[in-house]
């Protein structure tokens, strides 16, 4: 089931791609068309980072909105819109998140959100996507691809109609102007500079 615009790889992709272009539309995808408010309580952001040089520390934010507009006519028309709540990460440890929230890291205080905002949106194949769109932390932004899955849509007990979303991504967090870190006596240093980041994402529809 496609919802976005195949990308061209090869010759070979492209030509698949104007078939399906060309192709008539699938009438259910085009019962998805419309506009979609993200379900903060169905939804996260995680991400994992290297720990002294040895382990994995897991956090995820838990206060997340925005909005999906998703077109299944014209696929390649669909885009999103993400805000989050950047005193809403939760590692487990008060310790930790205290010190992820200070101006170390977050400064929560003068930047209490980090935005996504969707550019581009590609089919890779099968249920499997891509999207492109510009990450701002800490007022600094730039250009993140997100690989994602559509887990598809449903009716649920209450009579919402959703999509949902998971996905995955990597980052430099010193691109985005977080620096901070400490020396290891071993060598190398407490927090890895590349950061793994994975998308949860549930829907529901607001508009036609």
């Amino acid at each position: 089931m496609g919802l976005f615009g195949r990308k061209n790889e090869t010759d070979t992709a492209t030509a698949t791609a104007t078939a399906t272009t060309n192709a008539p539309v699938n009438p259910e995808l085009a019962a998805l068309t419309g506009e979609y408010a993200i379900d903060p309580s169905h939804t996260s952001i995680g991400f994992v980072a290297r720990h002294a040089m040895v382990t994995n520390v897991k956090g995820s934010f838990t206060d997340v909105a925005g909005t999906l507009h998703l077109d299944g006519t014209d696929p390649s028309a669909s885009t999103a819109s993400i805000d989050v709540q950047m005193a809403s990460i939760d590692t487990g440890s008060a310790d930790r998140d205290g010190h992820l929230k200070s101006a170390d890291f977050f400064k929560i205080d003068e930047f209490p959100e980090m935005t996504f905002r969707s550019t581009k949106a590609e089919a890779l194949g099968g249920d499997d996507y891509r999207i492109t769109g510009d990450l701002t932390i800490l007022g600094t932004t730039k250009p993140l691809s997100i690989d994602l899955e559509f887990n598809g849509s449903a009716t649920d007990p209450f009579g919402n109609e959703r999509v949902g979303f998971e996905g995955k991504a990597e980052i430099l967090r010193s691109a985005w102007g977080l620096t901070w870190n400490a020396a290891l006596e071993t060598g190398g240093v407490l927090v890895s500079d590349k950061i793994k980041l994975s998308f949860d994402i549930s829907a529901i529809r607001s508009g036609s």
